[in-house]
């Protein structure tokens, strides 16, 4: 039987071995390495033996023998360019296959940014959930792919409201530029594919990223700390200088900007002014956690689970806290509680199975590190969970 036939869904590359030649456009060598060990594949150097070659910028024209690929041996590789790639990994899954989605951390490691990077896109409606479940969200791997075009932006030092204007410009022609078109990114710039041409966004010359507003800072300058002063001391006779709306969006531009400090005396300017929710002690306690302030952000995500007993975001990353505190127990306690509102929470199995390798729990781990691979064998931590099943066979 040959590999395509063996090969699944949730592992379209499953013992192929694939080199890469040329400029990459829509990931980088290490975000590809990721996907492609995700998937399954493996990937080997150009003068190694390869079942698929993938072609970037410059070599599409090319044939096998420019390449010298008689040293493959005596079938040559299929040839793909990067968007054949893609479509191969984004298939859609046959009758009765399920299909593979990622949780936000996830996404944050496969495309190399932050967790709160991850929350931020989403938030500006950049990428989109397929589905939430228990105010948790879910992303198809269309929704992976825009998010590596984002980074390569990011990193290229296009800011998010650059972006979104060059979005902008091409939303008369598809509702989601980044999954609908032929999107490729050179530099800062955003570039379509439109037969053998590249143009920019309403078919201009290049648009100069650098020369658009860099709005990385909150629009209205609010004395944070005298807005909570006020409202403590008076809180019912104060006039309301700023809405509640407002203070989530001034704390999460101050975020994006990495003021972590002042964004966390806006939430908390939140909490004096307005109360309580879930969401905003969510918010906060990531915060807290990024700064170094374990403690407080234990408080937070309990207190965002008393709001909300079902926020299975909260649960996990309270237990990941608990387990930097040492506290085992209760962060066992804290990863079941998020699996008992949501059974197939793909991260809460995998932390609570490393926690249970840990506790020298070896059979309850097993179950755990098998029930994660089943829900995201594309994961990019899907290579340590079958590690430690092998280990532990």
């Amino acid at each position: 039987m040959t590999s395509a036939q063996t090969q699944s869904h949730d592992r379209p590359l499953q013992g192929k071995r694939i080199a890469f030649r040329g400029r990459l456009r829509l990931a980088t060598q290490s975000q590809w390495e990721q996907l492609v060990r995700g998937a399954g594949g493996l990937l080997v150097a150009i003068d190694e033996p390869a079942d698929l070659l993938v072609v970037g910028e410059g070599d599409v024209e090319a044939t096998p023998a420019d390449w010298g690929l008689t040293r493959f041996g005596d079938s040559a590789p299929e040839v793909l360019d990067e968007a054949g790639l893609w479509t191969m990994l984004a298939a859609e899954p046959q009758e009765g296959e399920p299909r593979q989605l990622y949780t936000p951390a996830m996404v944050a490691e496969l495309v190399g940014v932050s967790l709160a990077t991850i929350r931020n896109w989403q938030r500006r409606g950049l990428i989109s959930p397929c589905r939430i479940v228990q105010n948790l969200a879910y992303f198809d791997f269309q929704e992976v792919s825009a998010a590596l075009l984002l980074s390569k932006l990011s990193q290229a030092g296009a800011s998010t409201k650059a972006i979104q204007d060059q979005l902008g410009k091409l939303r008369p022609h598809a509702d989601r530029p980044l999954t609908d078109l032929s999107v490729l990114v050179d530099g800062r710039k955003i570039l379509v594919r439109s037969g053998a041409d590249l143009v920019e966004p309403g078919g201009q010359l290049r648009i100069d990223f650098g020369a658009l507003e860099d709005d990385t800072t909150p629009a209205r300058i609010l004395d944070l700390t005298q807005h909570r002063l006020e409202r403590l001391a008076e809180p019912e006779e104060v006039k309301q200088v700023v809405t509640a709306e407002e203070l989530k969006a001034v704390a999460a531009q101050l975020e994006e900007a990495e003021q972590l400090e002042a964004a966390i005396e806006a939430y908390r300017s939140f909490l004096v002014g307005y109360g309580a929710t879930a969401e905003v002690c969510f918010f906060l306690a990531e915060l807290l956690y990024r700064v170094g302030d374990l403690s407080a952000a234990r408080e937070r995500y309990y207190m965002a689970i008393e709001l909300n007993e079902s926020h299975v975001e909260a649960r996990a990353n309270l237990g990941c806290v608990l387990v930097e505190l040492g506290d085992l127990e209760l962060a066992a306690a804290a990863f079941r509680g998020a699996l008992r509102f949501h059974a197939e929470y793909p991260d809460a199995h995998f932390h609570l199975a490393r926690l249970l390798d840990q506790m020298k729990e070896r059979a309850q781990a097993e179950y755990h590190w098998r029930t994660f691979l089943r829900l995201a064998p594309q994961s990019p931590w899907a290579e340590e969970a079958r590690l430690r099943l092998e280990l532990e066979s």
